[in-house]
């Protein structure tokens, strides 16, 4: 396994998965619930779907030509989306500075990503912009070096436990403190 591979599998995902778990804490402390409510929650959840299915994919599957271009796709998605949150959220709530610095290290994180792979497997990124001696593969193939079960089982759990359930919870809180806020409607009728 290349060792820009290893500083994605033990580097960048920890630290990914910890300032998202940072992040999910400042939306806490700045009671998204109560401002901007489900729609940034649900943004969340967006983005971290937009990185985490290719992640896995780079992972799990041989990186070649057509995981690199998903990876790039992905990237500017979740960059656009992040985008959105931050200008759906910046006039409904508090984003403190400490908050900023986390989604600086969380937007970093996907490119720091994409230019590891991209290095690790230098041949195919260069057969995808018609470059290099090696033909640009498209194929879904399973990689030939996975982590180890101990590594999967660590990294399953670490997205469910700091990335999931919290963000999960999160718009489980929104979504409740939408539904007992009375309309503005049903609070004229009761005057």
């Amino acid at each position: 396994m290349p060792v820009q591979t290893q500083l994605v599998l033990y580097v960048v995902i920890p630290l990914w998965l910890l300032a998202g778990l940072l992040d999910w804490y400042c939306h806490r402390q700045s009671h998204i619930e109560t401002t901007a409510g489900a729609p940034e929650s649900l943004l969340h959840l967006l983005m971290l779907a937009e990185m985490g299915v290719p992640l896995l994919a780079a992972i799990y599957l041989d990186v070649n030509a057509l995981i690199l271009l998903l990876l790039v796709a992905a990237l500017f998605a979740h960059e656009w989306t992040a985008y959105v949150d931050v200008s759906y959220a910046a006039p409904r709530r508090y984003v403190s500075v400490f908050e900023q610095f986390v989604h600086s290290v969380l937007e970093m994180a996907p490119l720091i990503v994409l230019l590891l792979l991209i290095s690790a497997h230098w041949d195919q990124a260069l057969a995808l912009v018609g470059r290099g001696s090696e033909r640009a593969r498209f194929d879904l193939t399973p990689t030939a070096t996975p982590p180890s079960w101990g590594y999967t089982v660590a990294l399953f759990s670490g997205i469910l436990l700091l990335a999931a359930l919290p963000y999960g919870e999160e718009l489980l809180r929104t979504v409740l403190r939408h539904r007992r806020r009375p309309s503005a409607a049903s609070a004229r009728l009761r005057r």
